[in-house]
């Protein structure tokens, strides 16, 4: 029996498009988390405002789901390996980009929100930064997009 690793590549693409933001999305989310439980202790009336990093990085994992899902809708049995590799790249972009922009929003979500506390007028900054951060992801997810729109295509094949 010969095994074709054709659908594993793509296979690996839908797992690491939703692993890789997801582990984004959650270190996002604990590192403003623990921001957010450090100012509360001092300005509980802050609490609600500066929430807004966790959100940002909860976005990140929808990112990777749609995605993973885009993916798995077009795993076959016999599918091409240009088009497993464009899709495993696609999985890799979107959960890649997505781990950066989670480390990114979990270290500016933890500072800002602490230096909020001290000083509101950094709150405006704080966003603008989270916003430069976020884009990151969705870098990663219009890449990821139109990869994924190109995987069945296949314009030459070398003989």
């Amino acid at each position: 029996m010969q095994l074709k690793p054709d659908p594993f590549f793509g296979t690996v693409g839908c797992a690491s498009a939703i692993v890789f933001t997801s582990f984004g999305a959650a270190y996002g989310t604990a590192k403003a988390g623990v921001g957010i439980c450090s100012m509360g202790v001092l300005r509980p009336d802050l609490i609600v405002k500066n929430i807004v990093p966790v959100v940002m990085a909860g976005i990140l994992g929808i990112y990777g789901l749609v995605v993973s899902v885009l993916i798995a809708n077009n795993l076959a049995q016999k599918v091409t390996i240009y088009t497993s590799l464009v899709q495993m790249g696609a999985g890799l972009a979107v959960g890649l980009a997505g781990l950066a922009a989670g480390f990114a929003i979990g270290i500016v979500g933890d500072a800002g929100v602490r230096g909020t506390a001290q000083q509101p007028r950094l709150y405006v900054g704080m966003i603008l930064i989270l916003i430069f951060a976020e884009v990151l992801g969705l870098y990663g997810l219009i890449v990821a997009l139109l990869m994924n729109s190109r995987a069945g295509i296949v314009e030459h094949t070398c003989e």
